[in-house]
């Protein structure tokens, strides 16, 4: 098992072990959230993480036409975890959250219509989409 936590550790994530799905964003969202070029989200079965602590929500309109809650620590203000409506059996981990220099490396980079230049996600193993690598939801 393996823990993600807010800076402060109020809000705390308990996971199973490494994701398989560890993917990089660049839409302008993460950007702001993270307050760096882009975010980086390891996703994981909801039924799979145990969540401590009270988050605050943060609900904000996808580019799939649906919302993504968006939740932090009330304290210190880290971004922990999201659930995205395209995604609903799914919960988005921050990999910084997890602080591990040896968590898996991005597997997919998205958005990369908003990358900034000098970023690159490289590897054999990395798919690249210039916008989500998700299904619009048609509901």
């Amino acid at each position: 098992m393996i823990t993600a936590r807010c800076s402060c550790g109020a809000v705390a994530l308990l996971l199973p072990g490494p994701s398989s799905l560890v993917a990089a964003c660049h839409c302008t969202e993460c950007q702001r959230r993270t307050g760096a070029p882009f975010g980086v989200g390891a996703f994981y079965p909801a039924e799979v993480v145990t969540i401590s602590g009270a988050p605050k929500e943060y609900v904000r309109a996808a580019a799939s036409g649906g919302k993504v809650r968006c939740y932090f620590c009330p304290d210190c203000g880290s971004t922990v975890y999201w659930k995205a409506d395209n995604l609903p059996a799914m919960i988005g981990v921050a990999v910084g959250a997890i602080a591990d220099p040896n968590y898996p490396a991005p597997v997919r980079s998205v958005f990369e219509q908003s990358k900034h230049r000098w970023v690159d996600i490289n590897g054999a193993a990395v798919e690249h989409f210039q916008q989500s690598s998700v299904a619009k939801n048609s509901s």
